[in-house]
C-alpha cells in the first residue's frame, strides 16, 4: 500500500510541477469561470431568482471543469508519453487516481475564485453550496478522468469527451442546485456521496482496461 500510494504521490506532483511550470490549465479555468459569472451577471434580469443564478454557477463550474479536463493527459499525447506511462511499473489505478487528485486540486483553484466571486455578484454562499461543491467535485475528478482517459486516444477527443461527460454529471448538477437551494440539503448532499463512492469505484476498476485498449 505505501508503494501504491508513493507512485500516486510522485504522478500526482508531476502534473502539478507541468501546470506550475506551463501555466497552461488553471488560469484559462479561472478566467473561463469568472467571465461565466460576469456575463450572467450583466445577462440575467433584477428579478431573477436565486434558483436561476445557482444553477448558472452550477453550470459554469461544470463547463469550467470540462476545460481543465481537456487538458488532464495533454502533456502525455503532446509528447506521445502515453503509452510510456502505462507502461511504467507500477498499478494503472495509480495513474487515474494520480490525474484525478491533480485535476481535483485545478478545481479547487477555480472554485476558490467562483464562489467569491458570485458572492459578490448574486448572493451570498451557504455551507451547503461549499458542502455541495466539495463532494461535486470529488465525482467530476473521478468521472472525467476516466473518460478524459477514453478521448485521449481518440482523433476526436474534443468532441467525444463533452459527448461522454455531459450525460453523466447532470446528477451532480441536479444534487448541487438541490443541495444548494433546499430547505433540507441532507439528502442531496447523501445523494452526492453515493454518486461519488459508486462512480470512483468505478473509474478506479475500469481505468486499467481503458487506457490498454
Amino acid at each position: 500500500m505505501s508503494a501504491y500510494l508513493g507512485d500516486v504521490v510522485v504522478l500526482a506532483r508531476k502534473d502539478l510541477l507541468l501546470e506550475l511550470r506551463a501555466r497552461d490549465t488553471v488560469p484559462a479555468m479561472l478566467l473561463f469561470v469568472v467571465s461565466a459569472l460576469v456575463v450572467f451577471r450583466f445577462s440575467l434580469p433584477a428579478e431573477a431568482s436565486d434558483l436561476a443564478a445557482v444553477g448558472l454557477l452550477w453550470i459554469a463550474v461544470v463547463f469550467t471543469a470540462l476545460l481543465g479536463l481537456t487538458r488532464a493527459f495533454a502533456a502525455e499525447r503532446e509528447q506521445r508519453l502515453l503509452d510510456g506511462l502505462v507502461l511504467a511499473p507500477c498499478d494503472r489505478s495509480a495513474i487515474w487516481l494520480a490525474k484525478s487528485a491533480s485535476v481535483l486540486a485545478f478545481l479547487v483553484l477555480a472554485e476558490a475564485i467562483a464562489l467569491p466571486a458570485f458572492a459578490l455578484f448574486f448572493a451570498p454562499v451557504g455551507w451547503e453550496t461549499v458542502a455541495a461543491f466539495a463532494l461535486a467535485d470529488l465525482g467530476i475528478a473521478a468521472v472525467g478522468t476516466l473518460l478524459a482517459a477514453m478521448a485521449a486516444a481518440s482523433r476526436a477527443r474534443e468532441l467525444l469527451l463533452p459527448l461522454l461527460f455531459l450525460p453523466l454529471v447532470i446528477p451532480i448538477v441536479v444534487g448541487g442546485v438541490g443541495a444548494s437551494v433546499q430547505a433540507d440539503p441532507g439528502r442531496y448532499l447523501a445523494f452526492l456521496g453515493l454518486y461519488d463512492l459508486v462512480f470512483a469505484i468505478l473509474a478506479w476498476a475500469s481505468f486499467e482496461y481503458v487506457v490498454t485498449e
